[in-house]
């Protein structure tokens, strides 16, 4: 009776073929996940990069083909040995400099300025009751429908192009950091009072953490306006810049030079975005990634 006992409690041995093939199972989903992650993000960056070089072709092909008249639509290789002639030559970097030096002051001033008083406005209701009424007045007035008006007042030079970029950079800045401040979630506000936390480490911990992904919205969007108007400035009143350049280039008509400072916009608006997400990134690595 014990040996059959003995033997109907003993384990079940598995053939050798099963136990490896279960071993393999754990490197073989991993595998299989690693290379699925791989095609997802090739996947990722083949669909926008399809939209890219459609665009550059048809650039290219449109004018070579008679679409559109080669004079005034250079094809894009044209507009790249333009583009390049400038970089080498030095031209390109003294006008990028003269706008990236404007366009930077004028954002970090908006910057520094925007978003005490945007958090001001949003968390103090007197402040708010204060302030509004004028904000109403100037942020429908469009930055460009003053632009003779800074002109006048502070002149032609440097501080006029500046002034306007502030103005332009402001109000995406404040709005959305007044926005940010109020779509706290009030259970967080609550939950951190009930600890007691004194009033700046609330801002610290709990507001300002809470309203970032919507106050680096406002600042992305300042970013643009902040290159836009200052293009648009440049070429009313200016002798460098990216924007006198562009109009240089069509005045003297060289069109290929026009389109190379349009190219050159556009690269310094991409990078602008590029820094402000990641740092808009590095500021929210608390929030669940989805």
């Amino acid at each position: 009776m014990s040996s059959t006992s003995s033997t109907l409690i003993r384990p079940i041995e598995e053939p050798a073929s099963v136990i490896e093939r279960k071993a393999d199972t754990p490197a073989v989903a991993s595998t299989s996940t690693a290379a699925g992650r791989g095609r997802a993000v090739a996947w990722k960056i083949f669909k926008p990069a399809v939209a890219i070089v459609a665009f550059f072709a048809l650039w290219e092909i449109a004018p070579r083909v008679g679409l559109v008249d080669d004079v005034f639509l250079p094809p894009l290789t044209t507009v790249l040995e333009a583009f390049w002639e400038l970089a080498t030559n030095g031209q390109l970097a003294q006008h990028l400099e003269a706008s990236l030096t404007r366009a930077l002051t004028g954002f970090a001033i908006a910057l520094v300025f925007a978003v005490p008083l945007g958090v001001a406005i949003g968390w103090y209701k007197p402040v708010a009751e204060t302030i509004n009424p004028i904000l109403e007045i100037f942020r429908n007035t469009a930055a460009l429908a003053l632009l003779p008006v800074f002109i006048l007042i502070l002149g032609i030079g440097e501080t006029s192009k500046i002034a306007l970029v502030v103005y332009a950079s402001t109000f995406p800045i404040l709005l959305n950091t007044i926005s940010g401040v109020r779509t706290v979630d009030p259970l967080l506000v609550k939950s951190a009072r009930s600890l007691g936390l004194p009033s700046y480490r609330l801002f610290q911990e709990v507001i300002l953490p809470a309203a970032v992904p919507t106050i680096f919205t406002g600042i992305r969007m300042a970013a643009a306006s902040s290159i836009l108007v200052l293009i648009a400035a440049e070429m009313v009143g200016a002798k460098a810049g990216l924007g006198y350049l562009i109009t240089a280039s069509q005045l003297n008509f060289q069109i290929p030079n026009m389109y190379a400072g349009i190219i050159a916009i556009s690269i310094v608006g991409l990078v602008f975005n590029g820094i402000l997400v990641t740092v808009e990134r590095r500021l929210s690595r608390w929030r669940v990634s989805q």
